[in-house]
């Protein structure tokens, strides 16, 4: 979906794909005909954007084949569908039965990451609406926390030097801006706003900055206002924003066992007490836990904040409750003044399929169902914050071919 900010910018509105497992192409095209298709429908959009996953063999053979870019192109024009970000953190078998901690491998110290970047950029580049000013990819904050050395800094300060040259070329090559979000999350080298500006301040900030996800904002237990007048003063561009949400519970102690319910294999759900805001190490054991199960073993003290991200329209039941107040915060600071490059918003909830059973949808109408209810959510909140709808701004372009559900 696209919206229209009173300073003229039209804002992307979409939603990750990294919901959904497929590690092909052939499975990356039946999800737009399974979920996607039905989300735009849901919503009565004429174009609804995604927040594109490709895995990396999938992004590595897209890369190398220009005439596979335009088919896939043409799988979502026809659909109804435009891509102007990718997601970028995962890099391979994210819905698999257990992820945990191989999410943040391969990190920045290794060729493969950089390699796999480059590849979404190439792909991205092709994928672009010819009215998109630029496309964004997401990726994770250099690497886990441990182990971390200053020969490993030194290695992913060239990973992302060359990143920024590469992109440089891509630009060269297809006339196209990309630019790659580092995406602060509890656990990480960078897991708050604070360690950004340590660790990109000197940066390529016209190719690279933050990708902001907002629940990981509010696990940090950032004001967000706060957060992004730092990276403004120093010079961090936000080139995304995950629209995300966390649980929260005020008392832990005397919820436990509603807590407990959220506890499952496959996600690290990395838990804050209010306590590491004020923290030198917010990863400091005394305030923080890198999973549920941990922390509630650990009864760390004071309200928790729990990195389990949830649909945006339906909390958990009391006595938890979600950070969207934290989500209304940042986007009330993001869209008060000019947009300022802050354009792509994504919708990141992963966790569908691991909710507690009895939230967990049923089948693939009610997941795609809820995604639209998420969406619309989004749509209301940014409209209320005076974005207007602007389905109408550029050309959609042809649906219904042959066979294709328009």
């Amino acid at each position: 979906m696209r919206l229209r900010h009173t300073d003229g910018t039209t804002v992307h509105l979409g939603y990750c794909t990294n919901v959904h497992p497929a590690e092909d192409l052939p499975g990356v095209v039946a999800q737009l005909d399974t979920y996607a298709v039905a989300v735009r429908r849901a919503l009565g959009a004429d174009r609804l954007g995604l927040g594109l996953w490709l895995a990396a063999p999938v992004a590595a053979a897209l890369a190398a084949d220009p005439a596979a870019r335009r088919r896939l192109r043409h799988e979502l024009t026809v659909r109804g569908l435009e891509v102007v970000t990718l997601n970028g953190f995962p890099y391979a078998a994210f819905q698999a039965p257990v992820v945990k901690g191989a999410v943040y491998h391969p990190n920045w110290t290794t060729p493969q990451r950089s390699a796999y970047t480059l590849d979404l950029a190439r792909v991205l580049a092709d994928l672009l609406p010819d009215d998109a000013v630029r496309g964004s990819i997401s990726t994770l904050p250099i690497a886990w926390r441990t182990p971390w050395d200053s020969g490993r800094a030194a290695t992913a300060r060239r990973r992302l030097d060359a990143l920024a040259e590469g992109l440089a070329a891509v630009q060269r090559d297809t006339g196209r801006v990309i630019r790659v979000g580092f995406e602060p999350e509890p656990g990480c080298l960078v897991e708050s706003t604070g360690q950004a500006r340590e660790v990109f301040s000197d940066m390529d900030t016209d190719r690279l900055g933050i990708c902001l996800d907002l629940a990981h904002l509010a696990c940090a237990w950032e004001r967000p206002a706060d957060a992004l007048a730092g990276l403004r003063a120093a010079g961090l561009p936000v080139v995304k924003v995950q629209v995300s949400a966390a649980i929260e519970a005020p008392d832990p102690a005397g919820t436990s066992e509603p807590l407990r319910r959220f506890v499952e294999p496959r996600f690290l759900h990395q838990t804050r007490a209010a306590g590491c805001a004020g923290a030198a190490d917010p990863a400091d054991p005394a305030y923080a836990a890198d999973d549920l199960d941990a922390a509630l073993d650990a009864r760390l003290p004071g309200a928790w904040r729990v990195h389990y991200h949830v649909p945006l329209h339906a909390p958990p039941e009391p006595p938890l409750r979600s950070t969207v107040p934290v989500l209304r915060e940042a986007l009330a600071a993001l869209f008060a003044g000019p947009v300022a490059g802050c354009d792509h918003l994504d919708v990141e909830t992963y966790t569908w399929g691991v909710l507690p059973e009895a939230r967990r949808p049923r089948g693939d109408a009610e997941l795609a169902a809820g995604i639209a209810a998420e969406l619309a959510f989004a749509r209301d909140e940014l409209t209320a914050l005076g974005l207007a709808d602007g389905g109408g701004v550029g050309a959609p372009g042809p649906r219904a071919a042959e066979g294709v559900p328009s």
